[in-house]
């Protein structure tokens, strides 16, 4: 080899080891680029499976926290519904001893006057009066009309009258007294209201 073929060949090897270095650099940045290209994805796949994830679990307790508000108010209404059942429970019975409580009112207004008949009112006064107390005792309660401003809610009105000194809507006869269970009306009362 001559000393300039020699030359040349450096020459040309260092031209090479130049062209190589760029390339490898190129190459090099392309292969970070493909990595960075390639994480890129994965995490906006990750992500958007977390925020996916995150949303599902948003949802399941959302759901929860329908399922157990409903389960709650089921509970309640239960309750209440046990309680309301509990405190009328007597109802059909209470309704079905007011023809007895009639019956000893009717006695009551029975007039006599032989000493027998004196001791059997009193004796007969003495059970109603029994009677209304044990009535009351289990929440049972007569509807206090005389003289009371006539609501419907509470009497029912049969008849009605002028009266001099009354005012309008004024009960002024109670013909049959009426019951009351807790807060609900076993029986209305029966009265004469004035016009």
């Amino acid at each position: 080899m001559k000393k300039e073929d020699v030359n040349e060949e450096i020459t040309k090897t260092g031209n090479e080891e130049e062209n190589t270095e760029p390339v490898l650099d190129e190459g090099a940045s392309s292969n970070e680029e493909t990595v960075e290209i390639t994480t890129e994805p994965e995490v906006d796949e990750e992500s958007s499976e977390l925020n996916t994830l995150k949303s599902k679990l948003e949802e399941e307790e959302n759901k929860y926290l329908k399922l157990y508000a409903e389960f709650e108010n089921y509970k309640r209404r239960t309750r209440e519904e046990a309680e309301r059942n509990n405190k009328y429970k007597n109802q059909s019975f209470a309704e079905d001893l007011l023809s007895v409580i009639d019956n000893l009112e009717r006695a009551l207004q029975i007039s006599g006057n032989s000493e027998e008949f004196e001791s059997l009112h009193k004796g007969v006064e003495i059970v109603y009066n029994d009677f209304i107390n044990k009535l009351n005792s289990n929440g049972i309660t007569l509807i206090d009309a005389q003289d009371k401003d006539f609501d419907p809610n509470f009497h029912q009105a049969v008849m009605t009258e002028a009266v001099e000194g009354v005012s309008s809507g004024v009960v002024i006869e109670v013909f049959q007294t009426g019951y009351m269970l807790k807060e609900r009306v076993l029986r209305p009362a029966m009265v004469k209201v004035s016009e």
